[in-house]
């Protein structure tokens, strides 16, 4: 009798084919192989996988092994290709490897407008090149910024004119997508490739003009209007702006209006899940279409129209939503369980979740990176593998009380495996989750479901009317629970830093408990043991190097100087203290980077000292100038080991060379584009070393 380990490896061949799959993705991104190299392994390895068949059955069972890495191999380089076809800057036709200087450039409208505090946003297709008159056909996806004139729906203003569709022909140049670069910060650069878009582009009225000509996909023809449609039925009937943008965002993941400050107190508490559009929704959707459709079950004839109907409505109400990674993968696994329970197959749920993640993966390799995907199958694995078990833990007769211990149940299964991924991806933990979800999950929910109606019934004025007002009570108390639980005293453990490597360790340590408990596998206790102690050996060393760090950070923020001097897990800022009260800039640019280092602050740190522009730090010595400074000429040069310049001084590099040897240059993101070219013209003419932050991200000097 086989061993549980090998059933379960013979009831899920996908999670087999998608390990090797998801290597391939991440080999491929990391060390981009060239194409031919791929093909070759491609296609070597299928031919020896075709002449495995042709041996005898006696060789190929004692060759099984042979065959399983050949099939390993061939995924991995499946992985590989699929990974390298969805980069669009390997495609021959994407625009930038064309020269898009003095051209004009034709491009759609991908979006509806979204309005900004100064700006117009969309995403917009090339789809032209037009230079010397003639045009090419290109591809690409650039991110389009309108100069905002006059407000929405004023005359004369840009969104009514401009729409998903409309082409527009610019002739300006393009910028290039850059992140920040400041370390543990979010790559935006990464984030924007994996959709396809490359490049941005700020344009005011004149710089472009509309082509009377549109461009519209089906998919725009059909679900955008709709989107409006149901947008406008809740902006009708649901008052308030805070309940309206998370009445939008809960129904159909309409984002763009949701109040920054409320989404961060559902992340700290531990419910922002119940925002994303995920298989909350797609299971609401389920059951409420299984219980419409319930009457045909007595109908021998039409019971074929049930999973029809359900997999369509599951796909329609998908692409309403948008057709995000999260309710993509929630789509496809229902699809599967759907098509399993009517053609009598009972799969193993494993199997089945293995597929979705191998189809998604297929359709977008660069969803194995979204921090939505990932925790979308950690949740579910973690439902599968630990509810039943936690379930069990109590037993009570009451119907009430059973159903609020089984969403309890739900909610601390759901915890185990997203724990790591949470931690890693977002350095913060809830410690309340389980007060916030006790409420949250049911009454999202109720509040779906009663926007459901809402849309069935708004051909009714007053009960569209009556309805949108329960709703934004809903809401509304909704909002004031999680608003009070998020100022409870210990609500969040933020600060939290481990690696990929430790990410991996607490995830095969958990893996392993659980084997332990519910195989009663023993060995499960042995690699769950080894994890644990490899998970603290790194962390051991992390704090070892984290102590011993000596460094100083010029970050890259915009408009603002912004320095860190550290000093083993302590640091002291340097810069404009407005940054210490700006929430937004000190949690996108700065904490990111704290929290990476694992440092803290103090009001003076060991071997600093300033006279007026001069910093000694340890042993460096540091010049800051941000205003303008006349230096006389000394007997004898003073060495700077770093000058680091803000702002706009009146400054000439030729003068200060006269004054001291400058060993690195530094510019700051406070300091002016259009001053930029004409000191570095000076750096490259004195032979000075320079470093521009808003160009290469964040400067690191390590004094170790």
């Amino acid at each position: 009798m086989p061993s549980p380990v090998v059933y379960f490896w013979k009831r899920t061949p996908f999670i087999r084919l998608l390990s090797p799959l998801m290597a391939g993705i991440i080999i491929q991104w990391h060390w981009q192989l060239p194409l031919t190299a791929l093909w070759i392994v491609l296609i070597s390895f299928s031919a020896l996988i075709l002449l495995f068949f042709g041996i005898s059955f006696f060789q190929r069972f004692r060759l099984a092994w042979l065959n399983g890495i050949a099939v390993a191999i061939l995924f991995i380089s499946i992985g590989a290709l699929l990974t390298r076809f969805n980069d669009i800057r390997h495609h021959q036709q994407w625009f930038g490897n064309t020269d898009i200087t003095n051209t004009a450039i034709v491009v759609s409208i991908d979006e509806p407008l979204v309005e900004k505090t100064k700006s117009l946003k969309a995403n917009a297709t090339v789809n032209y090149i037009t230079k010397d008159g003639k045009s090419v056909k290109v591809k690409g996806k650039i991110i389009l910024y309108f100069k905002k004139d006059l407000p929405a729906g004023q005359a004369g203003s840009l969104l009514p004119v401009i729409n998903y569709g409309s082409r527009i022909i610019l002739n300006k140049p393009l910028q290039e997508i850059k992140s920040s670069g400041n370390p543990g910060g979010f790559d935006y650069k990464r984030y924007c490739l994996f959709q396809g878009i490359t490049h941005q582009v700020y344009l005011k009225p004149e710089e472009f003009e509309i082509v009377q000509v549109e461009n519209k996909t089906l998919y725009q023809k059909i679900f955008y209007p709709a989107r409006e449609k149901v947008l406008s039925i809740l902006r009708e009937n649901i008052k308030g702006e805070r309940e309206l943008g998370l009445a939008e965002a809960l129904l159909i993941g309409y984002k763009n209006d949701l109040d920054k400050t409320l989404v961060q107190s559902y992340s700290n508490t531990g419910v922002v899940h119940v925002i994303a559009i995920s298989g909350l929704h797609i299971g609401l959707i389920y059951w409420l279409l299984m219980l419409l459709l319930r009457p045909l079950r007595k109908m021998q004839y039409a019971r074929w129209l049930i999973p029809v109907l359900v997999i369509t409505g599951l796909w329609l109400f998908s692409l309403l939503a948008g057709g995000q990674p999260s309710i993509l993968r929630s789509a496809v696994m229902f699809t599967c369980i759907v098509l399993g329970q009517n053609f009598g197959r009972t799969t193993s749920i494993y199997n089945t979740l293995a597929f979705s993640a191998f189809i998604l993966l297929c359709y977008n390799p660069y969803w194995l990176w979204d921090a939505g995907f990932q925790l979308s199958y950690s949740a579910v694995l973690s439902i599968i593998i630990f509810m039943k078990p936690i379930y069990n833990w109590f037993y009570t007769k009451n119907k009430l009380l059973d159903f609020f211990w089984k969403l309890n149940a739900v909610t601390l299964a759901a915890q185990i495996l997203t724990i790591p991924v949470t931690i890693y991806h977002f350095h913060q933990f809830p410690n309340y989750f389980l007060l916030t979800n006790f409420v949250a999950v049911p009454l999202s929910s109720l509040i779906v479901l009663g926007e459901i109606l809402l849309c069935a019934i708004s051909f009714i004025p007053s009960a569209a009317l009556f309805t949108g007002k329960v709703l934004y009570w809903m809401i509304r108390a909704m909002n004031s629970y999680i608003e009070r639980i998020e100022v409870l005293p210990f609500s969040l453990t933020d600060g939290l830093q481990i690696n990929i490597v430790q990410t991996i360790l607490l995830m095969v340590f958990i893996a392993g408990i659980g084997f332990w408990l519910l195989e009663k596998m023993k060995h499960g206790l042995t690699v769950a043991l080894v994890a644990i102690a490899g998970f603290f050996g790194v962390h051991s060393l992390s704090l070892i190097n984290t102590g011993r760090q000596q460094k100083v950070i010029v970050y890259n923020v915009p408009q603002h100087r912004a320095i860190d001097f550290v000093d083993g897990r302590n640091y002291m800022f340097y810069g404009e203290p407005g940054l210490l009260t700006d929430d937004f800039v000190s949690n996108f640019h700065l904490k990111p980077s704290r929290v990476l280092n694992g440092i803290s602050p103090v009001p003076v740190i060991n071997g600093f000292t300033r006279d007026s522009n001069y910093v000694t730090y340890k042993t460096r010595k540091i010049l800051l100038i941000d205003t303008t400074i006349s230096f006389t000429t000394p007997d004898k040069k003073q060495d700077i080991d770093l000058l680091v310049i803000s702002r706009n001084p009146k400054l000439y590099m030729g003068r200060l060379a006269n004054s001291f040897t400058i060993k690195q240059v530094v510019f700051d993101g406070s300091v002016p584009f259009w001053k930029l070219p004409y000191w570095k013209k000076d750096c490259d003419s004195l032979h000075i070393p320079y470093y521009d932050v808003s160009e290469k991200g964040a400067f690191v000097m390590n004094l170790n």
